[in-house]
């Protein structure tokens, strides 16, 4: 499930990164939280139901995001998302910015700046100092047959371990 721009607070974020409406800065934070949790109660049904769910992005991105701003800290940004399904596992997908860069459509939304990525790269490195939380890092400018390879040992890897573990919640 990446961000989902079909509902209503989705199209609203939309208009936002597509830079057609501007919305102030802790109104989008708090829009993005909201869309997470529209997906909450299908996504705890999957979970029970014993299906894998994959997220793209999740809370993290919309923490090191805002609080890339300057005007954040890394706490208040988290609140919206505390309570949130836990995930067993979190891929930071590593790509130096100027690779990023380089990649096609970069720019087109707001937010898509090299030095504003830097930035965000700094309040994610915040982030994964975490310890209750599983991050692991890959390096994003493999082949993709590389990088599918290795994502998909480390999920299975992580899928047997947390079977039987009990779903938890994020930073409670």
């Amino acid at each position: 499930f990446p961000a989902d721009r079909t509902t209503e607070i989705g199209q609203l974020i939309n208009s936002y990164l597509g830079r057609e409406k501007n919305l102030e800065d802790h109104t989008i934070h708090l829009l993005f939280s909201a869309n997470r949790w529209e997906h909450v109660p299908m996504m705890k049904e999957k979970l029970h139901q014993g299906i894998t769910v994959v997220v793209d992005r999740y809370a993290f991105s919309g923490v090191a995001f805002t609080s890339a701003k300057g005007n954040f800290c890394l706490d208040w940004c988290k609140q919206p998302d505390v309570g949130l399904p836990k995930p067993d596992l979190i891929l930071f997908l590593q790509l130096n910015p100027e690779a990023a860069a380089e990649r096609g459509n970069f720019g087109h939304e707001r937010y898509e700046t090299s030095s504003f990525q830097e930035k965000v790269l700094q309040s994610f490195y915040c982030l994964m100092e975490d310890k209750t939380l599983n991050w692991k890092t890959v390096d994003a400018s493999k082949s993709i047959e590389d990088l599918h390879r290795e994502i998909k040992s480390i999920a299975e890897e992580t899928m047997q371990e947390v079977q039987n573990k009990p779903l938890g919640e994020l930073w409670k």
